[in-house]
């Protein structure tokens, strides 16, 4: 299955929410009031958030008159989610934060990550800073066997700041191309706990310069809305450089991808599509918009 498929099908709930308004609006040359909200109604029921179903249907009434409503669409979509950065060059090692919410899906993303990685050729370095979730390390575990990434851990709660220290220096040491850290999830809320991860921010820089190089928050496209305020406070403890925005095939509420840049102005760098491996996709804006409407 190639990516554009699995991406596809893992768009196929909040498509289908849209097809139905959108099916009127593309098909009619005199687009009417109940039509017009109609189709915002679908638009804030796929999560794109008021601001943006109002510029969408804005768009469409433009071209009420004999216009391409389809094009109007897919332009007001497209110039709303730009490409995520990515790093021009990589440093050695490159490290790589993942953080994000309990439940969010960063071990797995961690360990999808390792497998991408590792298929490029690099050695990788597993780091489980997650020192209070038992599970959470011994799935990292798993992960790092099935990519054959090499794994750092230390005994359940340790401080993770030690962790990070240490694995960074065994990094230099070992050669390790790539660390991918996987932090303990922490609700947005809780001051200690962003402290804790801005302390991890610190103590990278220290030890590698310029670490970490890029800080990726994991977002659970199920959440809709919320997941944006959460993205908002995360912002205050680390330098995101992108999101990954996981569970993508068991929502409807796809449109979160475009609320993320104007809300934090950090871009989706990845989604998840699935459970295996390959489910992990670089974002292609061009291909999720096509996605939406196809």
């Amino acid at each position: 299955m190639t990516a554009l498929s699995r991406l596809l099908r893992g768009l196929g709930r909040t498509r289908e929410i849209l097809a139905n308004s959108l099916r009127p609006v593309f098909g009619s040359p005199a687009l009417d009031a109940a039509t017009l909200e109609e189709l915002e109604a679908a638009l804030l029921a796929a999560d794109l958030g008021p601001t943006l179903a109002a510029e969408v249907v804005a768009a469409v009434r433009r071209t009420a008159r004999g216009g391409d409503a389809r094009a109007a669409v897919r332009e007001a979509l497209r110039a709303a989610v730009p490409a995520a950065v990515v790093p021009a060059a990589r440093a050695t090692p490159h490290v790589v934060f993942v953080v994000g919410v309990n439940g969010g899906g960063k071990t797995t993303t961690v360990g999808k990550l390792a497998a991408r990685e590792r298929a490029a050729g690099r050695k990788v370095l597993v780091v489980a800073a997650d020192t209070f979730r038992a599970a959470a390390v011994d799935q990292l575990e798993r992960w790092a066997e099935r990519s054959g990434a090499e794994l750092i851990r230390a005994q359940r709660g340790a401080d993770p700041a030690a962790v990070v220290f240490d694995a960074l220096r065994a990094a230099r040491a070992r050669g390790a191309e790539t660390v991918l850290v996987d932090t303990a999830g922490r609700l947005h809320t809780k001051s200690d706990l962003m402290a804790e991860l801005a302390k991890l921010v610190r103590v990278a820089g220290r030890e590698v310069p310029g670490a970490p190089h890029e800080v990726l928050l994991v977002v659970d496209a199920t959440t809709g809305q919320n997941g944006l305020a959460q993205a908002e406070e995360f912002t205050r403890a680390a330098p995101l450089s992108g999101v990954v925005l996981t569970k993508l095939d068991g929502t409807a509420k796809g449109g979160i991808a475009f609320g993320i840049q104007r809300r934090i102005g950090v871009g989706v760098r990845y989604v998840g599509v699935g459970e295996a491996v390959e489910d992990l996709l670089d974002f292609d804006p061009d291909a999720y918009v096509e996605g939406l409407l196809a």
